[in-house]
């Protein structure tokens, strides 16, 4: 490895660790929680005061939410975000067309469109984007972007059905994985919901002047303290950005759509793919409400292309005209 070699080799690494850090900050606090909760709170503070099968209830179900929050997290933060199938690639001969100079606006927006021609595209991109075509090109992969797709400055790529990059995962949240971090944020939110109902007994009384909870202990009282109020504040926060995400859900947008919304070949629509809350729901969730609580893949489709509610609305007015015919639609 030569000299450039290895500066470059230092340069990824820095910035990997420097990624990492909201990542690592949320794993010091999850073990330091554990520690509070765990030692001081099940071991040492209701050690004398609750009975066994008290403390092996506080433990079993904290552990049980412990776990499911892990895995989700761990799979949103592992799980690849959804490229860009090659198909949506510029070949080498059309790439040379379109920046053949000079560089003729005309010609690329006609050499864009014949190329997408057979492709899945329903959404075009807004005037003040590209002004010289109105198909979604990104000129750094070199790909005509499927629909709902947006180009990750971090990733580096083009990522499908990209909702934003969430530094606290260090990974963009997309198609691939957006069933698992809305799991992420619905256990840690339980998680959090449940540390401050088992401590607040505990709080309470140590601020009860009559209660011997607040002369004896020590340490353990300072930990529980920190760790109900610590618990608290995660729960507000992640409470709002559940509850705003459970809404995207519901009506089928990403947070990217829901400040931009797409546009389709009658104009923008912010409910282009809003398909019903409960059609829109196992969009995300899968069809077997029985893995839902699960972060495994349920998803449905392929990232790349979705039905459109223009769609479901004519299926629907067919459905209740006299002389319907069967149209398949399935979500």
């Amino acid at each position: 490895m030569d000299a450039s070699d290895s500066k470059r080799f230092c340069c990824v690494f820095c910035v990997k660790m420097v990624k990492s850090i909201p990542v690592i900050f949320i794993l010091c606090i999850l073990a330091w929680s554990y520690y509070a909760y765990v030692y001081h709170l099940c071991i040492s503070a209701l050690g004398g005061i609750a009975s066994m099968e008290v403390k092996a209830l506080y433990l079993t179900v904290y552990h049980i939410i412990l776990v499911f929050f892990l895995w989700s997290y761990f799979k949103t933060i592992f799980t690849e975000p959804g490229g860009v199938p090659p198909k949506f690639r510029l070949p080498e001969e059309v790439f040379e067309e379109f920046n053949r100079i000079p560089i003729d606006l005309n010609r690329q927006n006609a050499v864009l469109r014949d190329f997408s021609e057979n492709l899945p595209v329903m959404t075009f991109t807004n005037a003040d984007e590209h002004f010289f075509s109105d198909i979604r090109y990104c000129d750094k992969c070199r790909v005509v972007k499927p629909d709902r797709s947006h180009h990750c400055s971090v990733c580096r790529k083009c990522v499908l059905k990209m909702d934003h990059h969430c530094p606290w995962v260090n990974n963009c949240v997309s198609y691939s994985n957006y069933k698992f971090f809305i799991l992420f944020l619905a256990y840690g939110l339980l998680m959090c919901i449940y540390v401050v109902a088992t401590t607040a007994e505990y709080v309470i009384k140590f601020w009860d002047v009559t209660s011997d909870v607040r002369i004896s202990g020590g340490s353990e009282k300072i930990h529980i303290i920190f760790l109900f109020f610590i618990a608290s504040m995660f729960s507000i926060s992640l409470f709002s950005l559940f509850a705003y995400h459970i809404y995207l859900v519901s009506k089928n947008r990403t947070t990217l759509e829901s400040f931009r919304p797409p546009k389709f070949s009658e104009g923008c629509d912010k409910n282009g793919f809003n398909l019903g809350c409960c059609r829109n729901i196992r969009e995300v969730f899968g069809k077997e409400v029985i893995l839902w609580p699960f972060p495994v893949d349920t998803s449905l489709g392929d990232g790349v292309t979705y039905p459109l509610a223009s769609d479901l609305r004519s299926i629907d007015r067919v459905r209740q005209s006299p002389n319907k015919s069967r149209i398949p639609f399935t979500v």
